[in-house]
């Protein structure tokens, strides 16, 4: 698969919850999301894999600087991108 010809999508959040059973991972964009369910070997590779990423990306740009925090927002959030009704009427009388 050519990387450079795949339709990519701007992830604004990931949302994971989990079982015994499996972890349910979202990737959420605008209105739109995909989920995917992993078995926990699956998700364990999977973080490896995300570690291993970043540590090469660091090795050849620099450190990122990020925190995480299981609390933080997108800066990007959908329901600021989206005009209420009532907000379209409002600006479509403005504009008369």
């Amino acid at each position: 698969m050519d990387l450079n010809k795949v339709t990519k999508q701007f992830c604004e959040n990931v949302v994971i919850g989990l079982s015994q059973e499996l972890f349910v991972m979202g990737m959420l964009n605008g209105d739109g999301a995909s989920f995917f369910a992993l078995t926990p070997q699956h998700m364990k590779r999977l973080s490896q894999y995300l570690a291993h990423q970043v540590g090469e990306y660091e090795k050849n740009f620099g450190t990122i600087n990020a925190e995480w925090s299981p609390f933080i927002q997108s800066p990007i959030q959908t329901k600021d991108l989206i005009m209420s009704d009532d907000e379209e009427d409002e600006e479509d009388d403005e504009e008369v």
